[in-house]
C-alpha cells in the first residue's frame, strides 16, 4: 500500500482572559509542531478565551464573531504560511441572536475546507452551552482536506456513538474532537477517576467500533467561576490519540501544557476493518428505530 502517514500534533493549553495573548501564544505553539514535521495540527473547543460557558451572562456573546472574519483570516495565514491542515474551534456569530459552536478547517493553503457545527449541546452545572449555542444544523459531513478526509465532532458530541458512526459512515479518515472538559473540585478522587476514565473509554470504542484513528485534544488548568456558584473547573488535559483498535498511540497529562505529535498511519484503518468488518455486518434492515427518543 502507498504510505498514508500523516505526522499529527495535538495542542493542549490552558487559555487566560486576554484573547490577543492566547492566540498569540498559540501561533507560537502552532509553529513549534510545524517546525518538527507536523502537517495535521489540532486545536482544543473554543481556544481563544476561557471557557465562558460556566455562567450565563449576555455580555459574553461579545466574543462571538463571524465566519468568515477575524479568527479564519489569522488562523487562515497560520495554515498557509506553515503549509499545515489546522483546526481549529470558534464561537461563531451567524446572526443576531443566532450562535453556534464551530469547527473551521483550514487547508494547507490557507482556505477555509469546511466548517462543523456542534450538534449536542450540553446543559449541566459549568456547562450551561445551551444558553449560548444553537445546536449545529450542518449534519455530520467530513470534511475534505489536502491530507484526507476528516470526521470533525466537539466535545459533548464524544459520548455519542451515533455521531462517530455517521462520520465513518460517509468516509472519515479520522475522528477529532476539539474538548474542553474536566472536574468540578467537590468531586472526590474516586469520582474524577471515574470520569476520566468513561471519557477515553467512550472515545477508544468510537475507534474500535469503526476502525477508525480517534484525535481528542482537550484544555488543562484551573478557570474559576465567576459567579463564585462553583469552585470552578479544573481541565484535565489528557490529550490522546487513539488507533483504530483503541490503542493509545500518545496521551498527554493531567496538570501541564504540552503538545504531542504523533504518525498517524491511516493505512491500520484498511488493515483492521479486513479483520473486523464490522461495517460489513451492520443489520441496516434492523434499525429504523434507533431514531426514536426511546423505545417504549
Amino acid at each position: 500500500m502507498k504510505d498514508k502517514t500523516i505526522k499529527t500534533a495535538l495542542i493542549q493549553l490552558s487559555m487566560g482572559n486576554d484573547i490577543e495573548e492566547n492566540k498569540k501564544r498559540l501561533a507560537e505553539n502552532i509553529k513549534k509542531c510545524s517546525r518538527k514535521g507536523a502537517r495535521l495540527v489540532i486545536l482544543q473547543e473554543l481556544h481563544n478565551s476561557i471557557y465562558f460557558c460556566q455562567t450565563e451572562n449576555t455580555e459574553l456573546f461579545d466574543l462571538a464573531e463571524p465566519i468568515p472574519g477575524p479568527s479564519t483570516e489569522f488562523y487562515g495565514n497560520l495554515a498557509y504560511e506553515e503549509k499545515i491542515v489546522l483546526v481549529t474551534s470558534l464561537f461563531e456569530r451567524r446572526a443576531p441572536g443566532l450562535y453556534h459552536n464551530t469547527a473551521v478547517v483550514f487547508d494547507t493553503d490557507g482556505t477555509i475546507a469546511g466548517k462543523y457545527r456542534k450538534m449536542h449541546i450540553p446543559d449541566d452545572p459549568a456547562y450551561y452551552e445551551k444558553f449560548y449555542f444553537t445546536p449545529g444544523d450542518l449534519g455530520f459531513e467530513p470534511i475534505k482536506t489536502s491530507l484526507g478526509t476528516l470526521g470533525v465532532l466537539i466535545c459533548w458530541d464524544q459520548w455519542y456513538p451515533e455521531a462517530a458512526r455517521m462520520m465513518a459512515l460517509k468516509g472519515a479518515d479520522i475522528l477529532i474532537y476539539p474538548t474542553a472538559i474536566g472536574w468540578e473540585s467537590s468531586d472526590t478522587q474516586e469520582e474524577q477517576a471515574r470520569q476520566l476514565d468513561a471519557w477515553i473509554i467512550s472515545q477508544r470504542g468510537h475507534a474500535v467500533a469503526n476502525g477508525l484513528p480517534v484525535i481528542s485534544v482537550n484544555r488543562v488548568g484551573h478557570e474559576p467561576d465567576p459567579s463564585g456558584q462553583t469552585n470552578g473547573i479544573k481541565f484535565w488535559g489528557n490529550s490522546f490519540v487513539a488507533g483504530p483498535q483503541g490503542e493509545l498511540l500518545a496521551e498527554a497529562s493531567n496538570d501541564k501544557e504540552e503538545n504531542l505529535i504523533v504518525d498517524i498511519d491511516l493505512n491500520r484503518s484498511e488493515n483492521v476493518r479486513r479483520w473486523w468488518p464490522f461495517l460489513r455486518d451492520r443489520r441496516i434492515d434492523k434499525y429504523d428505530e434507533i431514531v426514536k427518543r426511546f423505545i417504549d
